[in-house]
């Protein structure tokens, strides 16, 4: 299990873990992907907890960790869905705005938004230990959605994403939920927490049905913007619920 968790922190995140472990460890066991949502989470919500900034400065720099431990990889699958998703024309022109290098006018508006959303509402939690609580849960959430696409949802080609659905099993879902149960036990309102469990739910779902009527499927792209705006999501609900 130990090489297990290494090689998912070695494919979720940039931290220095010495060899690389078999790549084969993970695709195997895509059900613990929430777990590295605690690392990353933990760790920036570390930093939003002690430092001694404005709450506004705190989420800047919190997102700004979670992206620099992430490599922004997943912030690269948004920014890209966001091209697919805005591209006009046939499914063969939306696939090639998903597929290809660069990125678009679509790719950066969506990328912007969803940053701008996370940032703003975190910053709008003026207790630092519920911000910190959010960001933790809002990463354990975005990587539970990632893991519901690679169990769930088919790919549209051959690549890391098939690789892993191929070898994901359909009880994976059981075990990579039953890792969020602590990330609900922090200091929380029911109200929070409903609403949170909701979206954590419904927007990969959503996410899927759409990549399924725009690109016939789903990639690593797709995977990865799931994460980006479940996250987003989930803290801008838990910030209205303190209102």
């Amino acid at each position: 299990m130990l090489q297990v968790i290494r090689a998912l922190l070695q494919f979720t995140t940039i931290i220095p873990l010495g060899n690389p472990a078999p790549f084969e460890s993970f695709a195997r066991n895509t059900w613990i992907y929430p777990l590295s949502g605690y690392v990353t989470g933990g760790i920036a919500g570390v930093l939003l907890y002690f430092l001694p900034v404005p709450d506004m400065v705190r989420a800047v720099l919190a997102i700004g960790m979670v992206f620099f431990l992430t490599g922004a990889n997943h912030l690269d699958g948004l920014l890209d869905f966001g091209d697919g998703l805005m591209a006009h024309g046939s499914r063969e022109k939306r696939l090639s705005a998903l597929t290809d290098r660069q990125i678009g006018t679509g790719g950066i508006a969506i990328g912007m938004i969803v940053t701008i959303l996370s940032i703003s509402s975190l910053g709008s939690i003026h207790n630092p230990l519920i911000a910190a609580s959010t960001l933790i849960l809002a990463e354990t959430g975005a990587k539970w959605g990632m893991a519901f696409l690679t169990i769930t949802g088919k790919p549209f080609h051959e690549g890391i994403h098939a690789t892993f659905h191929h070898l994901a099993k359909p009880w994976f879902i059981i075990p990579a939920s039953l890792i969020l149960v602590p990330a609900f036990l922090f200091p929380f309102s029911n109200e929070a927490r409903v609403l949170a469990l909701i979206i954590l739910v419904s927007v990969p779902f959503f996410i899927r049905w759409l990549a399924y009527r725009l690109f016939g499927g789903v990639n690593g792209d797709v995977t990865g913007a799931t994460g980006e705006i479940c996250r987003s999501v989930i803290i801008t609900a838990i910030s209205c619920c303190l209102m």
